[in-house]
């Protein structure tokens, strides 16, 4: 789980450049990022509010892929 000053820097960084603020916290090749790339090249604002809720919402860390399936870890 990150720090919350972690969480704030991604924030800071989500606010600026959308994308950047997904891409520290899941990478460039993940669904996640590839959706705010989109949504920011369409409009600034709906790139932004995807990305600050992605990145305190969606915790990578609890879900795993098997064979194209999203798990759930417990």
């Amino acid at each position: 789980m990150a720090s919350r000053c972690e969480i704030f820097c991604e924030i800071i960084c989500a606010l600026l450049l959308p994308p950047l603020g997904v891409f520290f916290r899941h990478g460039c090749c993940s669904l996640e990022f590839c959706i705010c790339l989109v949504l920011t090249i369409l409009g600034y604002i709906p790139g932004m509010i995807y990305a600050i809720y992605v990145i305190v919402a969606v915790d990578r860390d609890r879900w795993y892929r098997d064979d194209g399936y999203y798990y759930r870890v417990s």
